[in-house]
């Protein structure tokens, strides 16, 4: 007897005429079962934010925080609006869904001179033909933390990853 994905691959065969590739029920899409439920770690290291950008690579979209430094605290989660830091105020982004990013990375180094400077708040990153991100602005950097809007084009699978200099923050193309 045949279960759900053995119809449903030989539905595909028959209408089709190729059967799909076999993919786990726990892999999902390139493997990937990272979830889309908030992520956060506490910072044990603290560093400044010196840089940000973005990349494409074959089943996700990366988002990378450089920084002076290591650090490890970070906080990403699906909001319905994300909001500027201190304000409050929200922060307009284009997409189907929003992460709100915070790493535990202040902008500014301790006399309080920016370490990063963006020529504007509203575009910081060019995601222009990116598969899933729409859309990176700034959202504050305040009391040792910087927060930025992530516009996705729907609520799909991320992680987080941290390395020595870098805070990554990784979303998936689809489930």
């Amino acid at each position: 007897m045949l279960g759900r994905a053995g119809l449903v691959a030989v539905a595909l065969t028959v209408l089709v005429g190729v059967a799909p590739a076999t993919v786990s029920a726990t892999s999902g899409y390139c493997g990937i079962a990272w979830g889309s439920t908030a992520k956060s770690a506490s910072p044990t290291t603290s560093a400044e934010l010196v840089g940000l950008r973005a990349g494409r690579h074959d089943c996700y979209d990366r988002l990378v925080f450089d920084l002076r430094g290591p650090v490890d605290g970070y906080w990403v989660s699906y909001v319905d609006e994300v909001t500027h830091d201190p304000t409050g105020n929200p922060v307009p982004l284009r997409g189907g869904a929003k992460l709100q990013v915070t790493v535990q990375a202040p902008a500014y180094d301790e006399s309080g001179t920016p370490t990063y400077v963006y020529p504007n708040p509203a575009e910081l990153v060019n995601v222009t033909g990116f598969q899933t991100f729409r859309q990176v602005a700034w959202a504050g950097s305040f009391e040792g933390t910087t927060s930025v809007g992530l516009g996705v084009r729907a609520r799909l699978p991320f992680r987080v990853l941290t390395l020595p200099d870098r805070v990554v923050v990784d979303v998936a193309h689809l489930w």
